[in-house]
């Protein structure tokens, strides 16, 4: 069974699927390939929140702060003027063409979740790289989008963070909320 089977079983999808994503004109955008695991949790889960706590950024979402492609731009431009006015950046990012990839972010903290992209490296190696957004800390992750959410949620990712998850919330069962319902759409 791989991650995204047993986040399904932990944390089951929307009963409607949602909106097919052209994934050939996303990557263009972005200008990189996209991990399969993140593809395929898209296409179960859409743009959303896991248990109140992470939120999936998705291809052409209507929300501009839920939206890869926005997302990763902004992205971009924030992290590099923090850069620019000396705030650390991780060691990795000093290899040619590497760069990081948000694909979600922490409820409330300005946390982001991203992957270590590298031209040199299919994207399904990408490591996550989990950064606390207020400060200049990042910590590494295994490759996996699908398998680091499935330790988050069940309490297993070796992370300093996310204690919003079990110290707030003290999940009994997780529940994924598609974006239209949590906005009250």
């Amino acid at each position: 069974m791989n991650a995204i089977d047993e986040l399904v079983r932990l944390c089951p999808p929307p009963s409607v699927p949602p909106p097919a994503v052209d994934w050939a004109r996303a990557e263009r955008a972005l200008g990189v390939p996209l991990p399969a695991d993140y593809k395929r949790l898209v296409e179960t889960y859409g743009q959303g929140v896991f248990t109140e706590t992470v939120w999936l950024l998705a291809p052409g979402a209507a929300e501009a702060d839920l939206d890869l492609v926005a997302q990763t731009a902004e992205r971009d431009e924030i992290l590099e003027s923090l850069w620019d006015i000396g705030e650390e950046r991780p060691e990795e990012l000093g290899e040619p063409g590497a760069r990081v990839v948000p694909w979600a972010y922490e409820e409330g903290s300005g946390a982001f979740l991203y992957w270590l992209a590298r031209p040199d490296r299919h994207p399904d190696t990408w490591p996550v790289l989990y950064n606390e957004g207020r400060g200049p800390l990042w910590e590494r992750h295994g490759p996996g989008c699908a398998a680091f959410l499935l330790g988050v949620l069940t309490g297993t990712a070796k992370t300093s963070y996310f204690g919003y998850l079990y110290e707030v919330l003290k999940p009994a069962e997780h529940r994924f909320e598609p974006a239209a319902e949590a906005f009250g759409g």
